[in-house]
């Protein structure tokens, strides 16, 4: 499929780029990381820069059960110990599993080891111990996630179908939705030609339960692959003709990122505006209200 002319654009100037919140794929694979590398195995565990001092003193000598991800959140278990730990990540936090024996390097705020691996957190929003019932308020708190086997996505569409709040804002709330960030956002609002400035209400019950389908494989792709695509085989470089796409975020994607770009469908200008307080990409052709 080649490009179509491109189309007038109606697009604001272009936005700043700010850091962003990991996705809720990069939990669940960090989650699985972690349950691989240390499942069953005792660990030594410590903070190198003090903040989380008393609790790593807890969970050191103890073997970590297991660690699984509830949207943008991340708890991890030990055995014989009531409390869970919570992670969240914020925008710059990273959690990187590497070989035994690696230096300290940075604010390292908590370090898990054995004698084959470790694992350092670096700058999350949130390291604690939490009691179960904080744990449990905790999960009751955010919105059903597409990754969990679990999840009821009419928790989800009863929010939705009662809000007059923007879908594009409602699709961020992690009340609504939990690990739906700003790509996923973007990607699933184009995939499916919903206007982002639709009220919540007026979504119809069908095209809701298309997008949290294709939330559902998209986002365990991206556990898969540790990147973000969205778009399909006909839009990829190759069957297109095109350069692939460079970018930090990395992946190949329809909208997010690409305002001023030509549509990859269409061939209108890819607009960009500040929503909510974070970037917005649509399409105003593609996604019109018609």
């Amino acid at each position: 499929m080649k490009l179509a002319t491109s189309a007038a654009s109606t697009c604001s100037s272009r936005t700043r780029r700010p850091a962003s919140l990991p996705e809720g794929h990069t939990l669940h694979r960090l989650a699985s990381e972690l349950t691989d590398t240390f499942g069953g195995r005792v660990v030594s565990s410590s903070s190198p820069q003090g903040r989380f001092g008393v609790g790593a003193s807890r969970l050191d000598g103890r073997v970590l059960e297991r660690a699984e991800a509830w949207g943008k959140h991340l708890l991890v278990d030990f055995a014989g110990l009531r409390e869970r730990v919570h992670v969240h990540l914020g925008i710059y936090g990273s959690f990187v599993v590497a070989a035994a024996d690696q230096p300290v390097v940075g604010q390292v705020r908590w370090r898990l080891a054995t004698g084959t691996a470790t694992a350092d957190l670096r700058g999350p929003t949130v390291c604690e111990l939490l009691e179960p019932d904080d744990a449990d308020a905790l999960i009751d708190r955010i919105g059903p996630d597409p990754l969990r086997a679990d999840a009821d996505p009419d928790q989800a569409w009863q929010r939705i179908s009662s809000s007059r709040a923007p879908i594009a804002t409602l699709l961020m709330d992690q009340r609504v939705m939990s690990g739906v960030g700003n790509v996923y956002r973007a990607e699933v609002l184009f995939r499916h030609r919903v206007d982002p400035d639709l009220a919540g209400h007026e979504l119809d019950r069908e095209t809701f339960a298309a997008m949290w389908a294709d939330l559902m494989t998209l986002m365990r792709t991206g556990v898969q692959t540790g990147r973000i695509d969205t778009v399909d085989a006909e839009h990829e470089p190759e069957a297109m003709g095109r350069d692939p796409r460079v970018d930090d975020h990395g992946g190949e994607v329809y909208v997010y990122r690409r305002d001023g770009q030509a549509c990859l469908v269409c061939g209108a200008t890819v607009c960009t505006r500040v929503h909510a307080g974070r970037n917005l990409f649509w399409c105003p052709s593609c996604q019109h209200r018609r």
